[in-house]
């Protein structure tokens, strides 16, 4: 009939409809462009793989240089998707953890460092730690409960409560990833300030048995005294410390040996409540994460470069 367009046509069928129709054009669009398309999956796979074998080395190679190029691109490339895409109310959440975690990093890298900064600064890391574990698991919690349709009991669209379980995963997930490097860079500097740990050899003072070696504070006071009272905790290697100041040095810092004599923890006895195990697995979700959003972006803009280079669309 005269007058009537595709696009008419289109307006008029049903979303699964539509769906079909642009499948079917998009596979006519690329008919007979099978040889192409296999050069640019075998393109895809080199580059991951070259991609990955040079990140593995790069990190037992230069781990710190390697995490501090990671923990910048993780907190840059959000904020240019953020910007571009109008996200306004994750950058406003972007600013005031950029503005607070900058206060505390600031202070972990004073010379002299005060007794009160390396408490200060686990407090901090170990609250953020927390929050995104607990907002990571509820935004993980309403996806299952869209996908197995609870939503409709409650007369919530579908797409709503995806949208909420995606953006409260993403925040915990991204935030646990920001607070555990920002930490593991804060304890480096507080530790070696302090002087009872070298992560390249032997520490600078002698530590004594009443001292713990992460805050530096003795670990048992008197009464009159200034410190801390608290539980302690002793290492497979011997030496004890603070239990907050112990923890914090491995499940936020994630430092996996002894601050002083770089024996490795056993995370197994350090966490006997069967509930925080789970907080190793979390650690690793976190680390893959890391990997995902600061290098997967570049990766596939190479692959991309590559193809235009070669002619490939």
């Amino acid at each position: 009939m005269a007058g009537v367009h595709p696009q008419d046509d289109l307006l008029k069928m049903t979303h699964r409809e539509n769906w079909k129709v642009q499948h079917e054009r998009l596979h006519v669009k690329h008919r007979g462009h099978e040889a192409m398309h296999a050069e640019m999956v075998m393109i895809l796979i080199a580059t991951l793989v070259v991609a990955q074998i040079v990140l593995v080395q790069w990190k037992q190679r230069h781990h710190r240089s390697y995490n501090l190029v990671t923990l910048v691109q993780m907190w840059g490339v959000p904020l240019y998707f953020t910007i571009k895409l109008y996200w306004w109310r994750f950058l406003s959440m972007w600013g005031m953890f950029s503005v607070v975690t900058s206060y505390v990093v600031f202070r972990a890298t004073r010379k002299p460092l005060s007794c009160r900064t390396p408490r200060m600064v686990y407090k901090w890391f170990l609250l953020i730690y927390k929050l995104s574990y607990a907002v990571g698991v509820l935004g993980y919690l309403a996806i299952m409960f869209t996908m197995f349709g609870f939503n409709v009991f409650f007369r919530i669209k579908a797409e709503d409560s995806m949208d909420v379980g995606v953006i409260m995963l993403f925040y915990g997930l991204y935030y646990g990833v920001m607070g555990r490097d920002f930490a593991e860079i804060c304890s480096d500097y507080m530790a070696s300030t302090i002087g009872y740990y070298n992560r390249g050899g032997m520490p600078t003072r002698s530590l004594s048995d009443d001292i713990c070696a992460v805050c530096g504070q003795r670990i048992l006071v008197e009464v009159e005294e200034e410190g801390f009272i608290e539980d302690t905790f002793q290492l497979s290697c011997g030496h004890i410390f603070h239990e907050f100041c112990i923890r914090g040095w491995c499940i936020v810092g994630k430092k996996l040996t002894c601050p002083y004599c770089n024996e490795k923890v056993d995370m197994k006895k350090m966490m006997s409540n069967p509930w925080e195990k789970t907080h190793i697995l979390y650690g690793q979700l976190l680390d893959w994460l890391r990997y995902l959003v600061a290098w997967q972006p570049i990766i596939i803009g190479i692959v991309h470069g590559i193809n235009f280079t070669l002619g490939l669309e």
